[in-house]
C-alpha cells in the first residue's frame, strides 16, 4: 500500500506560498508546497493541518483538494489542497525559507519535480494581481 503526503497550497490574496526544504540532502534547497506524511489514524487533512502547525507554526482551513494521486517517489503519492490561513505568520521551522508568490513568479524558482505538475495545475486558479 501506497504511503500518503500532503501539501498545502496556502493563498493569501493573489499569492502562494512556496517553502524550500532543508533536508534531506538529495532535495535541499528545492522549493515546495508545506506539508508531510500521512500518520496512522490520521485523515489527510487532519495530516495537513498538523503538518502546517509544525512547520509554520500557522492554523489553516483546508479547502478544495487539487487533482487526484499524484506520483512522488516509490511506495509514495502527493495529495495537494488549497487552504488558507486562519491565525499565525508562516516562519520556516523546518525550511531553509519561505517565499510569497504571484501567479506571474512561480516558476522562478526551482520546484521539486514531485511538486511541479501541481504548480502547473493550480497556475490558472490562482488570481492574477
Amino acid at each position: 500500500m501506497e504511503k500518503i503526503v500532503v501539501a498545502a497550497i496556502i493563498v493569501e490574496g493573489d499569492r502562494v506560498l512556496a517553502a524550500q526544504r532543508a533536508r534531506p540532502p538529495a532535495t535541499a534547497g528545492g522549493w515546495e508546497f508545506p506539508g508531510g506524511k500521512v500518520d496512522p489514524g490520521e485523515t489527510d487533512e487532519e495530516a495537513l493541518i498538523r503538518e502546517c502547525r509544525e512547520e509554520l507554526g500557522v492554523e489553516i482551513a483546508v479547502g478544495e483538494k487539487v487533482g487526484g494521486d499524484w506520483p512522488l517517489s516509490p511506495g509514495y503519492v502527493l495529495r495537494a489542497w488549497f487552504a488558507r490561513l486562519v491565525s499565525g505568520v508562516p516562519h520556516p521551522h523546518e525550511h531553509l525559507a519561505l517565499r510569497w508568490m504571484a501567479r506571474d513568479e512561480l516558476f522562478d524558482i526551482p520546484w521539486l519535480p514531485a511538486d511541479l505538475p501541481i504548480v502547473q495545475a493550480v497556475q490558472d486558479l490562482i488570481p492574477e494581481g
